[in-house]
C-alpha cells in the first residue's frame, strides 16, 4: 500500500525549474529515502509533501488524500498524522522540551493537563530522553538532544508518517549510529512510515529500504540498494561508486 505519491511533479522558483516530472511512491512502514545532488530540490519535495510549499503542476497525494486544492478542516486533520523533524531540530527557544511536546496536544486535543504530562513523559522515554530533560530548554542541550526532543515533539501525535529532514547530520558517528537505531526501532514499534533527506552513507547501507535519487530535475534512481547501484548517472556513480564508498562497504556492496 502506497502511503506517499507523487505523480508528474513540476516545481519553479521564477524561471529557475527545480523538478521537471517527479514520481515516486512510498510504501507503508518502509525507510524511504530521498537523496541527491545539490540543489536538486530534496527539501523542496519535501516541503510540499507537508504542505508548506505547492507545486507548480502534477499531484501528490498522502495517505489517500490529494494535496491539491485541500480544504483548511482537511489539511489540519493530515497534519496531525505526521510528525516532522526539521533538520536543526526548530525547538522553540522560549519553551521547555516538555512544553515544545505539549504544544500539539495542548492545540488540538481536550486532553487534561495529567494526561499531557504522561504522555509528554512517555515520549521522552520513547526517544531515550530521561524524565528531568523535561524541564530543561534548547540552549541547555547538546546536539544528539535537541535531535531527539525534537523527535518527541514529532511523535506527540502518535503519527502515521514521520519526515526526517538530515536526521544525523551534526551528530558524531555513535550518536549518529544511536538515532539510526531508533528511527528502525520507532518503524518497528509504532509500525509508522519514515520518509528522510540524507546524506549519510552509514544510514542509506544499514537501515533504510528503499530511496529515490533526485539530479537533473529528476528521479534517475530508486528502488532498493541493489537496484539503485545499477544505475548508471553519474551523480549515482560519484556517490555510490567511488573509492572511498567501495573500500568501506565492500562488504554490504558484494552482498547485494
Amino acid at each position: 500500500m502506497s502511503v506517499i505519491e507523487v505523480e508528474g511533479v513540476v516545481t519553479r522558483f521564477g524561471t529557475r525549474v527545480i523538478h521537471d516530472g517527479i514520481n515516486l511512491r512510498v510504501k507503508e512502514r518502509e525507510i524511504y529515502a530521498i537523496l541527491g545532488e545539490s540543489g536538486s530540490g530534496k527539501s523542496v519535495l519535501m516541503k510540499e509533501m507537508i504542505m508548506l510549499l505547492e507545486p507548480e503542476a502534477g499531484s501528490i497525494s498522502v495517505l489517500g488524500t490529494t494535496l491539491k486544492d485541500i480544504s483548511f478542516e482537511a489539511a489540519q486533520h493530515l497534519r496531525n498524522q505526521w510528525g516532522v523533524l526539521f533538520q536543526f531540530g526548530a525547538l522553540y527557544s522560549s519553551l521547555s522540551v516538555a512544553e515544545n511536546i505539549e504544544v500539539q496536544l495542548k492545540e488540538y486535543t481536550t486532553l487534561s493537563k495529567s494526561m499531557r504530562d504522561k504522555l509528554v513523559s512517555s515520549k521522552l522515554a520513547l526517544v531515550g530522553l530521561a524524565p528531568d530533560v523535561g524541564a530543561l530548554y534548547p540552549s541547555e542541550l547538546s546536539g544528539g538532544m535537541i535531535k531527539r526532543a525534537a523527535l518527541a515533539r514529532a511523535l506527540a501525535m502518535e503519527p502515521k508518517l514521520l519526515f526526517l529532514d538530515e536526521p544525523t547530520s551534526g551528530l558524531d558517528p555513535i550518536g549518529a549510529r544511536n538515532f539510526d537505531a531508533l528511527i528502525v526501532k520507532l518503524r518497528d514499534l509504532l509500525g509508522i512510515t519514515v520518509v528522510m533527506i540524507t546524506h549519510d552513507l552509514d544510514s542509506i547501507f544499514s537501515i533504510v529500504d528503499t530511496m529515490s535519487i533526485l539530479a537533473d530535475k529528476r528521479v534517475v534512481a530508486q528502488g532498493d540498494l541493489k537496484s539503485v547501484l545499477q544505475s548508471t548517472h553519474p551523480f549515482v556513480e560519484n556517490f555510490f561508486k567511488n573509492d572511498y564508498t567501495k573500500e568501506r562497504y565492500k562488504g554490504k556492496i558484494n552482498d547485494v
